[in-house]
């Protein structure tokens, strides 16, 4: 039986709190904000030069110049500890020649001074600006004339110490009065203080102006330099803020190499895992457990969903990503029962079992979503792959807990008729006045990611001789048939799925990108993949659909079909393009056996990440394509981001078809006969904690170079 298009009233009101995390750093861990409608973003950031390190970062223009503007200035822990820093040479600022990130923490910038009265026509004088998102910058001033040059270095300083959420909403308040502190200034207010230091010691400080000067005389082909450090200090709090990854701890991940016929792919890899590098956080008390914060400059902090994805798409590099996620994300679940656990900014998890996460908006056809219910189904899906790719029996039992807590928070979440679509799992963690109150959508994605979190958790159940494991395979089943009756709209293109269904079984026919998730099938044992929600004509179908001119604009899948009348390529679930659903379409595909629409999805993509050199950002316009224009940037996308930055290293090494069953002593490769890439060579991998490396011929012919050698090899 097949659901036709019904006409549906309005979207309902949020089955969860209105309040959103404003843009920036979440509030301290366990003070949710209270209700309130989220602010309006006024800034931009897609033309501003961001150097990330979490929980720091720096932003300027082209020019490196801070002078207090939009965005602009130094960062920690969500506050402006600098706003201002203008380098002036004899009073001359700079003339700007180059400005370019030299890694996502670091940038560079170049400009000239022609001396007033120099004869020569050529500028004699260069300012090079090395910066560092922790506060750090040198200054290096460098004669390459023929003549003495002696003149004043002036650098002006100042901040308003202002919260990164207020600037998003375009607040600017005044800067603060300086004073005079050891070799800088100093700044102070609402408990909180920045200062900054020079060395060598400026020759003068003028507090009122903010300013530190240097005479300077530098001689033909000399150089000097200053070294600028900025720094925070705050009151102290109850909780102790996120870290960033702190000295003397690896990244968890190793440093692969990836060698192919397409450039692009090759430069998309490691500037990924450079940009999601400086998202990494850790809790104070757990400095070696690493998670990814969602993205910089407006989400600057844990995402339980966010950080989940990028630690399931680094699985190819290592467990040690997901192992430190997943126990961060447990300590979180706990919160519900457990006084003092650690808990997401503006969210209150209202069942145990449900991992929180903030609100985000779901569309002009769907009421807002709590990120919550992604984050807690994700959780397990996470913990399986991660033992199937390594991680040891004693990590996966410490979290067997929380699996079991989530799975009972997905059977509690499961409609009964009144509350929502009968048999179908809705949001999760809503109270029972709620439910009762106001009945809730069963959503697409909610559905696949719940039967597969399903069968997952059955899997797992199963090997570690916990209760359970028949009854979950048994309800995954009933599942897939309920959804498989009840999901699909027939038309006159062959069908689609819903993008939802509503209380009494009315479908909501939006063509959008949240179709992706349901080729997200996820791992098996022996290296094989489940079984999905739609059956393999369905799927076929849906493989049309997502490459068709509607859903694809030529860089990526638009978040809604083109034809909608709600369409908008600006917005962030009616038109844009978010980078990791297309990668989601990529490796779905493929995987699928539908390697052309997967290539031409990839094409997209890699094209779009040339534009953005080689680093994605959160989100793009869904304008059409056209020849020799660029991707229109998205004003509010966050740029780096967790999900973009680990979703484009996926759909390049989706390609290579590498499917580990470590506890079955197995490891299947099945790379794409097509080979969109070319040939395609990956070393530096990790399979059972040990190298891994392969080669992919172009005819599609796979050559496992390196392997551990307890695990047997196949062909998929």
């Amino acid at each position: 039986m097949s659901r036709t298009p019904a006409p549906h009233s309005p979207a309902p009101p949020p089955a969860y709190p209105a309040s959103v995390a404003a843009p920036g750093y979440p509030a301290p861990a366990g003070q949710p904000r209270s209700p309130a409608a989220p602010r309006p973003q006024a800034v931009s950031a897609h033309d501003a030069l961001l150097c990330v390190d979490a929980p720091a970062m720096a932003a300027s223009g082209m020019d490196g110049q801070l002078r207090g503007q939009g965005l602009q200035g130094f960062y920690r822990a969500g506050i402006r500890t600098l706003a201002r820093m203008e380098v002036r040479l004899g009073g001359i600022e700079p003339m700007p020649l180059q400005g370019a990130l030299t890694s996502a923490a670091e940038a560079r910038f170049v400009g000239s001074i022609r001396v007033p009265g120099d004869p020569d026509p050529d500028p004699a004088l260069t300012v090079e600006r090395l910066r560092h998102a922790d506060g750090s910058e040198t200054v290096t001033v460098r004669n390459a004339g023929g003549r003495p040059a002696r003149l004043p270095l002036e650098i002006t300083f100042g901040t308003d110490l202002g919260l990164l959420a207020d600037i998003a909403a375009g607040q600017r308040a005044a800067d603060l009065p300086s004073q005079v502190q050891s070799a800088g200034l100093r700044w102070a207010a609402g408990g909180r203080s920045a200062t900054v230091s020079a060395r060598p010691t400026p020759h003068a400080v003028l507090a009122g102006a903010g300013v530190l000067r240097w005479d300077l005389e530098l001689q033909p082909g000399a150089r000097w330099s200053v070294e600028l450090h900025t720094a925070l200090e705050s009151a102290p709090v109850g909780t102790r803020p996120p870290t960033g990854r702190g000295q003397g701890v690896p990244l968890p991940w190793t440093e692969p190499e990836v060698r192919c016929d397409d450039s692009r792919a090759e430069r998309l890899v490691p500037r990924s895992l450079d940009a999601l590098a400086a998202l990494l956080l850790a809790d104070a008390d757990r400095p070696t457990d690493l998670y990814a914060a969602s993205g910089a400059p407006w989400r600057f902090g844990l995402t339980a969903a966010d950080a989940l994805w990028a630690a399931r798409w680094t699985l190819p590099f290592g467990t040690r990503m997901a192992a430190g996620t997943l126990r961060a994300m447990a300590r979180r679940q706990q919160s519900a029962a457990a006084p003092g656990a650690v808990g997401t900014a503006g969210t209150a998890p209202r069942q145990e079992g449900v991992i929180p996460g903030p609100i985000r908006h779901g569309g002009p056809e769907l009421p807002p979503t709590c990120t919550a219910t992604e984050a807690t189904l994700l959780f397990v899906t996470v913990l399986a792959e991660a033992w199937r790719w390594g991680l040891g029996r004693p990590e996966v039992i410490e979290l067997l807990p929380a699996v079991e807590r989530a799975l009972a928070a997905m059977r509690a979440a499961v409609g009964d008729g009144s509350d929502g679509p009968e048999g179908f799992v809705l949001d999760l963690g809503r109270s029972p006045e709620e439910r009762a109150s106001r009945p809730a959508a069963a959503r697409c994605e909610v559905q696949a990611q719940a039967y597969r979190a399903a069968m997952h958790g059955a899997e797992l159940l199963a090997a570690f001789a916990r209760p359970g494991a028949a009854e979950w395979r048994s309800w995954a089943a009933a599942l897939r048939e309920r959804f498989r009756e009840q999901f699909w709209i027939d038309d006159l293109s062959g069908g689609r799925p819903a993008a939802a269904l509503l209380t009494g079984g009315r479908s909501v026919p939006a063509v959008a990108s949240s179709f992706v998730h349901l080729l997200d099938v996820g791992l098996s044992r022996e290296g094989q993949l489940l079984e999905g929600l739609l059956d393999r004509e369905q799927t076929r179908i849906l493989a049309q659909r997502l490459v068709a001119p509607e859903l694809d604009c030529g860089w990526g899948l638009r978040t809604l079909s083109a034809k909608s009348p709600r369409f908008n390529p600006l917005g962030h679930r009616s038109g844009a393009v978010r980078v990791h659903e297309t990668a989601l379409a990529v490796a779905g595909l493929a995987d699928a056996g539908f390697e052309r629409e997967a290539g031409v999805l990839l094409e997209g993509l890699l094209g779009a990440a040339e534009h953005f050199d080689g680093r994605l950002p959160e989100m793009y316009a869904g304008e059409q394509r056209v020849a020799g224009c660029p991707p229109v940037p998205h004003p509010a996308a966050c740029r780096p981001a967790a999900l973009s930055a680990a979703a484009g290293v996926h759909a390049v090494l989706a390609l290579a078809g590498i499917r580990p069953d470590v506890p079955g002593g197995r490891v299947v490769v099945r790379p794409a006969s097509t080979t969109p890439l070319g040939e395609l060579e990956l070393t530096g991998l990790r399979v059972a904690g040990e190298p891994f490396s392969v080669r992919v011929s172009r005819i599609g012919v796979a050559v496992v170079e390196e392997a551990p050698p307890q695990l047997q090899l196949g062909a998929g």
